[in-house]
């Protein structure tokens, strides 16, 4: 029997991230997309792991397949905190990446350098048939920086500079990013998890 795990998600650059990690768990990762799947949950939660939790049970009810969802975002130290769990929507709730990235710089522009550190966060949690639901949390330093710079990744990341590569997240090679991304850490985190429940 082909085991397989349902990616709560409909962005394809989290979808590719995932998969490079969890090759070998599973016989099979599919996106929400692959299996005809149309949900929308209302990210309704107060923190990423009720966001996270929400998405995965919605998605494993209405599929019956083990489902992996995340909810991440960035926590700005100068903005208390924000966008926090509302960064995808930070400028609005069809915002692009492009004009949420700028509603940033622009709350940032008065901000001065030592005080520009934030972080991205992600939690992940995995919803199973018969077996406990599973949560890790990953989370990755940085500083915002004054404009994008970069061409990969998504969302905030041409803006998110990490200082000990001199570069921003967008910079990255996929390889890279996964090695230190909030995302990789939290999925590592569970991909350990996982390995344990075997031995």
């Amino acid at each position: 029997m082909t085991k397989r795990l349902l990616i709560a998600t409909n962005n394809q650059g989290k979808v590719a991230e995932i998969k490079a990690i969890f090759t070998g768990l599973y016989d099979e990762l599919v996106s929400l997309k692959d299996i005809g799947l149309e949900i929308e949950t209302v990210e309704d939660g107060d923190t990423f792991e009720a966001n996270a939790m929400k998405k995965a049970e919605e998605a494993f009810q209405a599929s019956g397949i083990d489902t992996l969802a995340d909810d991440s975002g960035l926590c700005v130290d100068a903005l208390y905190g924000h966008p926090g769990v509302r960064s995808a929507r930070y400028a609005g709730e069809s915002a692009t990446d492009k004009e949420n990235y700028e509603k940033l710089l622009d709350a940032m522009k008065d901000v001065e350098d030592d005080e520009r550190t934030a972080r991205f966060v992600c939690t992940v949690a995995l919803v199973r048939a018969g077996k406990p639901t599973v949560v890790a949390q990953g989370k990755c330093e940085g500083v915002i920086g004054d404009k994008p710079v970069g061409g990969g990744g998504f969302g905030y990341d041409p803006c998110f500079f990490l200082p000990e590569y001199g570069k921003t997240m967008a910079e990255l090679t996929p390889e890279e990013k996964n090695a230190i991304s909030h995302r990789g850490k939290a999925l590592e985190r569970m991909r350990q998890i996982l390995d344990e429940e075997k031995e």
